[in-house]
């Protein structure tokens, strides 16, 4: 094979985790990448901790699979919950993909600003670079080479362009407009926390815990080895970031076990948000590309919003490397575009959907008689070989685009 490359440099806007992944995955490859990053610093908000199955094989060829599984946790339990008593409905263990191939694919968490620092960290080292305080206002491209222009800092040019810039992004509006993101925003208002509650010791509660009520709906995960949960919750729409936090106390008393005092937990940090599901309408536009919130969108509840984009960048970095080392040519990133619109329109969308509608369900008392998920994990708390099969059945989600290099 000839020494030279058929292109030099891949420049990634956006240093959030599906940007920082990219990057660490080329990197890694020998193949140069520029991150360009409006803000200063890496993002502190509390937002996705938990990634599923099918991110985990990302973490293993991305080297990282260690120190995630040294800093952070394996989740194992999780379960639905009465909102009236919050005994368990359905529930299970993932304990049957702790040995697949020899990989334990439950999933992880690792807090989302711990694997950015840790990602960014190991993509420096790597041979990448950022640039800080970047702020994009545009981009354009021609036939030999793509560009963003930079407030205050002109051009910065690349073979490629991929936009990893979030649910905002400045790459997909320069793409398609400000309005072209098809979908819709849900009507209901979602808080974040992160909080320190003893939820296991206290109350026996599991790994992750849904509970089911149309309007006083939450979720409680752990985060961390030292008893910090992801704690999010259903709210009224319509007031300012103030006056949810005033509402916070109460709302905790009537809906956490143990109708808690605030002497009795810890809140580290609280942040409203909204819910989307919406997809771009093309993940490729020539030399710039899509990737996660910046393509896709879905609401939290299941994690199938930062796990897919996780996969998407798996999927992306397959099909850049396939041209890197002349087993592909350009058509393999229509390909990417198409398969990944597919699996979020097939999988990520539908599901997600499903997944907010069964917590925020308006009869709690029969979502058990009315839905087929839930009813087959009754059915794997008996027959082990069943909920490993079903489990398996999200790895759905991934696509294999290295069936498309040259023989």
């Amino acid at each position: 094979m000839s020494s030279a490359r058929p292109f030099k440099k891949v420049l990634i806007v956006g240093a959030g985790p599906s940007g920082l992944l990219l990057a660490l995955l080329l990197s890694k490859h020998s193949i140069p990448v520029h991150i360009i990053e409006a803000s200063h610093e890496l993002d502190q908000q509390p937002r996705a901790a938990h990634y599923g199955t099918p991110a985990i094989p990302e973490f293993i060829r991305a080297g990282i699979i260690d120190k995630i599984r040294e800093r952070g946790l394996i989740m194992s339990t999780m379960c639905w919950r009465s909102s009236t008593d919050h005994s368990i409905i359905a529930g299970f263990d993932a304990e049957v993909l702790s040995d697949i191939d020899g990989q334990d694919l439950r999933t992880h968490c690792y807090v989302l600003q711990d694997l950015d620092k840790l990602m960014l960290e190991e993509a420096l080292a790597s041979g990448a670079t950022i640039e800080w305080e970047a702020k994009v206002l545009t981009t354009g491209q021609d036939q030999e080479k793509a560009w963003v222009e930079i407030e205050g800092k002109g051009k910065r040019e690349a073979d490629f362009i991929v936009g990893c810039d979030g649910a905002n992004s400045i790459v997909r509006r320069s793409l398609f407009g400000d309005e072209a993101f098809p979908g819709f925003t849900w009507d209901k208002q979602i808080i974040a926390t992160n909080t320190f509650y003893d939820f296991e010791g206290k109350f026996g509660w599991h790994d992750a815990n849904f509970i089911i009520h149309p309007e006083h709906f939450f979720m409680a995960a752990r985060i961390t080895q030292e008893g910090l949960y992801r704690i999010t919750y259903g709210e009224v729409p319509g007031l300012t970031r103030e006056e949810y936090i005033k509402r916070q106390p109460d709302i905790f008393r009537k809906i956490l076990p143990g109708n808690p005092e605030p002497s009795d937990y810890k809140v580290v940090t609280i942040s409203p948000y909204k819910m989307h599901q919406r997809c771009a309408p093309k993940f490729r536009v020539g030399r710039i590309l899509l990737a996660a919130d910046a393509a896709h969108l879905c609401n939290p509840w299941g994690g199938l919003g930062i796990t897919g984009g996780f996969v998407d960048i798996g999927g992306l970095y397959e099909c850049l490397l396939g041209i890197w080392d002349g087993k592909a040519d350009e058509s393999i990133l229509d390909l990417y575009s198409e398969k990944r619109i597919e699996k979020y329109k097939t999988i990520i969308d539908p599901i997600s959907q499903e997944n907010f509608r069964r917590v925020s369900d308006k009869e709690p008392s029969t979502r058990l008689e009315r839905d087929e998920f839930l009813q087959m994990l009754k059915k794997g708390e008996t027959d082990k070989g069943f909920l490993k099969e079903l489990l398996l059945g999200f790895m759905e989600v991934r696509y294999d685009f290295t069936q498309h290099y040259k023989k």
